[in-house]
C-alpha cells in the first residue's frame, strides 16, 4: 500500500510542482531548472515549497556547495559519498553542467 501512495504523490508533484518551485537567481540557470524537473529530481528533493522531503533539501544548496562540487556529485554521487542513495544520473556533460549551474544559483 505505501508504494501506491508514493506513486500517487510523485505523479501529483509532476503536475503541480514546476509552477510553484523557487526561481533561479538568473536566466542563465533556466536550462538547469528544466533538467531538474524533466529528470524528476523533485520526486526526492525539496526545492522551496515544491518537491518531496525524502532526500536533501536543495532550496539553498548553492550557499553550501560550489558549482564544481555539485558537478562532481552529479557525475557520480557514490564516488563523493559511498553511502549515497542517489542513483548515478544518465545526463550528458552539458546537462550536468547546466544542472550544477542551476543548483549553485539556489542561495
Amino acid at each position: 500500500m505505501p508504494i501506491v501512495l508514493i506513486t500517487i504523490v510523485v505523479a501529483w508533484l509532476m503536475f503541480v510542482t514546476p509552477a510553484t518551485a523557487q526561481q533561479p537567481t538568473s536566466d542563465a540557470s533556466e536550462p538547469g531548472r528544466q533538467i531538474f524537473f524533466a529528470q524528476g529530481c523533485y520526486g526526492c528533493h525539496r526545492l522551496g515549497a515544491a518537491g518531496t522531503p525524502i532526500a536533501y533539501d536543495l532550496s539553498h544548496v548553492g550557499s553550501k556547495y560550489t558549482e564544481a562540487q555539485l558537478e562532481k556529485w552529479l557525475r557520480d554521487p557514490t564516488s563523493q559519498k559511498p553511502t549515497a542513495h542517489m542513483p548515478r544520473l544518465t545526463l550528458t556533460d552539458d546537462e550536468i553542467r547546466a544542472l550544477a549551474k542551476y543548483l549553485a544559483s539556489l542561495k
